[in-house]
Parts: C-alpha cells; structure tokens; sequence
C-alpha cells in the first residue's frame, strides 16, 4: 500500500504487516499484551531496518522514566488501601441514604458510589470488583436480575477511567505531552455526564420493568437518614477533597495528590482500626500486580510508537483517510468507530499508547482541540469496558459472581447506548471539554 504524505510518498511492506499480524496473532492466543507489543516492534525494527535495534533497550527505559506516571502505582494503592480500611462502604452509606427517596434508589446510589470510587483510584475494574461485592447481592435482594445488576456495576465502574483523577488521562498526557492536570479538568464534566446518563438510564429500565420500590419516603425521615449517614461517615470523603482540591487548586500534582492521599488514608485506617500492619504485605502485592499490568505495556509501547513513526504510519493514515472524504463530522465519527472497537478487544492502556499517536494527527487535521480529543478517546475506548468480546468490566463482575458474560452484555446495551451519545456530544461539541480550561486551551 502506498501512503502519500506531505513529503514523501511511504509505502508499506511486510516489515509493517507482518509486525501487525504478529501482535493480532499473540493478542489471539491471550499472550500478555506488552510481550505482544515488544514482539511486534522488535520485529519491525528487524525487518524495516530504519533504526537500531539497541533502541529498544533505550526505549524501554525512557518510555516510563517520567516523575507523572508515579502518579499511578499511588492512585491504585490508594483505591486498595480504600477498600480495606472500610471507607467505600462509607460511600455507599451515604449514597444509599441520598438517593432512597426515590424509586430505584438502591440502583442509583450503586451508580454514585461507583463514581465516587472513581473519584480516588482512577481504575475501572478495581471499582467494579469493590463496588459490586458490595452491592450485586443486594441489588438482587431489591428486585433487580442478576444479570442486570452486574451490568449496572460494570457499567457504572466505567467512570474510574472517566472521572478524574484517571490513570487513563495520566497516561495519555504522557504519551501526548499534555498536562495530566489539564485533562483531569477537562474530564470533569464529560465524566459527571457519563455518570448521569448512566442514572438515568438505570431510572428509566426501573420504571419500565419495575424492580425496585421504594420512594415513599417524607422529607423529614430522608433528611434524617441523610444526616445520619454523613454524621457517621463524613471522615470518609476527606481522601477525594484532598485529591480534588489539592489538583484542582494547582497546590498538589497529580502524583503529589496520590502520595497525600495514600497516607492519609492509611492514617485514617490505623485510627479506625481496620488497618493492621500485617494487612501490608497482601495489599501492596495487590497493587504491585495491577500497577505491573499497566507500565510494561507503556514501556514496550515506546519503542513501537518510535518505529511507526519513522516509518510514516500516522501521516500516512492521515493522508489515507483525508483522501476518501474531508467532511470533518465524518471523519469524527471513523475516530469513534475505530475508539470503540479496539477499546472492545484491547485493554485501556495499549489502545492509548498505540493509537494516540495515529490518531492524533486526524485530529489536528480537522482542526478538533487536543484537550477535546484526549476526552473523547477515552470516553469512546471506555465504552469498550462494557462490551464483548473483551469487555473488562464484564469479566470482572462475571468473576465475583459467575454469572454468564453474555447475560451480562446483553443486560448492558442500554449503558452502551446512553454511553455512546455522551461520546457524541463531546466529540461536536466541544464547550462540553473546554468550557473549564483556562482560554489558553480553549
């Protein structure tokens, strides 16, 4: 295939497919994603022969060695540590109460408490296991299918990659030079609108099936069970004004909040004694396991990012696809469609660092905000948490559960549905990523 850019014409050969059949072909055979990587760019950079092969070695090294990415091992250690001090119950304590006056009120406070999950660990599938052992059962208990409730779960965990701080905009400000607290401000409202959408839809599938009561409760008693619940649980919601305040207000960076965060909530565990010593050693095992999923597919991806580069695939791709149509809707519309079906077969983190950098270049081209597109990517590859066949968050409620994926999936098309117009929205309408940015960004 020839690939005209604006200086050269590139054409690609087996030293570019081959790599590529290779990566689908390990992918396929559940090879773990970052060896996958390192195969295919060792690979290409044997057969093109453009660069050395002691750049990966070279790349290995500076594709993580970045102070942000500290950020992350930190937000995932405080999210465990969250779960084992007892404070997520706290969340849930209080969304339950908040939302009890109304029918469905079970259901929605499960979605609240996921984004308040979210709100500290920044990871989608550790919220989801969190928040549905907490709730599945009871969710049951008040009327929902089980099916449906682990859809709800799954559906509302996706917002740990969409409501800041997010491991997921920490990386992409990585690979694309942005500031990771600059997305997480932009973030915002796209991932409170992802949370609402997800509410609603969960409001409306109750009242069309009517499987939870509830809602006949005065203002007085919701008053009081509200109060009640603050009053015993208030302690919990110092880590995420913390994290909140100290990013927002420019005081604390995003690694700076997660090492505050981290410690106060140990603090907190010791004084309410649901945190021993002995409890370390498993906890931060559990961490050092996600965080070890997460920076050897950054590291591998450096070096493939570099030989791609070189060979001219993201001008290329630019100037392929600008050939077949220049209607900037349309071609928003391929960026989401591509988002949303590698974010179906491919983990959050190899679609960021491998896309990215293809992507980005389109976007320039049709003249779409850096900080707009970096939302809309992930909230598009977030839609992907929640659908076959390699829907992260399915397997995660279908393992605490064993309830079928399939019934699971099926149960989850209307949050694809609702998911998929926020994405919509945020990709024409850019005042919904922008309007918080100072006008430097805008």
């Amino acid at each position: 295939m020839l690939w005209q850019t604006m200086n050269q014409t590139v054409e690609l050969g087996w030293d570019f497919y081959l790599p590529v059949l290779i990566f689908v072909a390990l992918i396929a055979l559940a090879v773990p994603v970052w060896a996958a990587i390192g195969t295919a760019a060792i690979t290409m950079l044997v057969m093109s022969g453009d660069l050395p092969l002691s750049l990966v070695g070279e790349k290995l090294f500076t594709g993580i060695d970045a102070f942000a990415l500290t950020a992350v091992p930190l937000f995932i250690l405080t999210g465990d540590v969250l779960v084992r001090t007892g404070l997520s119950r706290k969340f849930l304590d209080v969304a339950e109460a908040l939302t009890q006056f109304a029918k469905g009120g079970f259901g929605s406070a499960t979605v609240l408490v996921c984004g308040m999950f979210a709100a500290i660990s920044g990871s989608d599938a550790a919220g989801a296991a969190a928040v549905g052992r907490m709730t599945i059962d009871r969710l049951v208990e008040s009327g929902y299918p089980r099916p449906y409730a682990c859809a709800l779960v799954a559906a509302g965990a996706c917002t740990g990659i969409l409501i800041p701080p997010s491991i997921a905009y920490i990386i992409i400000g990585l690979v694309l030079g942005i500031s990771a607290s600059t997305l997480f401000l932009a973030a915002l409202i796209p991932g409170l609108a992802i949370l609402i959408s997800i509410l609603i839809t969960n409001i409306i599938m109750n009242r069309l099936n009517g499987w939870e009561g509830g809602g006949n409760m005065s203002f007085g008693e919701w008053a009081g069970n509200l109060g009640r619940a603050l009053k015993s649980g208030w302690y919990a919601f110092i880590v995420p004004g913390i994290i909140f305040y100290g990013i927002f207000s420019g005081r604390l960076t995003p690694t700076e909040a997660g090492a505050t965060a981290v410690v106060v909530t140990i603090i907190m565990g010791f004084i309410l004694g649901t945190l021993k010593l002995a409890d370390f050693p498993a906890m931060l095992v559990s961490s050092a396991k996600v965080n070890g999923v997460i920076l050897p597919i950054i590291a591998f991806s450096a070096p493939l990012a570099e030989a791609l580069a070189i060979m001219g695939v993201p001008q290329g791709f630019v100037t392929s696809v600008t050939s077949l149509t220049d209607e900037p809707w349309l071609l928003i519309l391929l960026m989401i469609g591509i988002l949303i079906a590698a974010g179906c077969v491919m983990e959050t983190t190899p679609n960021i660092v491998i896309l990215a950098p293809i992507l980005k270049p389109l976007a320039d081209n049709i003249g779409m905000n850096e900080i707009q597109f970096c939302i809309m990517m992930i909230t598009a590859l977030g839609v992907g948490f929640i659908t076959p066949p390699l829907g992260l968050n399915l397997f995660v409620v279908s393992g605490i559960t064993g309830e079928s994926i399939l019934k699971i999936a099926w149960r989850a098309i209307p949050f694809v549905l609702c998911m998929f117009i926020v994405v919509l929205l945020i990709a024409y309408v850019p005042a919904i990523s922008t309007t918080l940015l100072p006008d430097i960004y805008k």
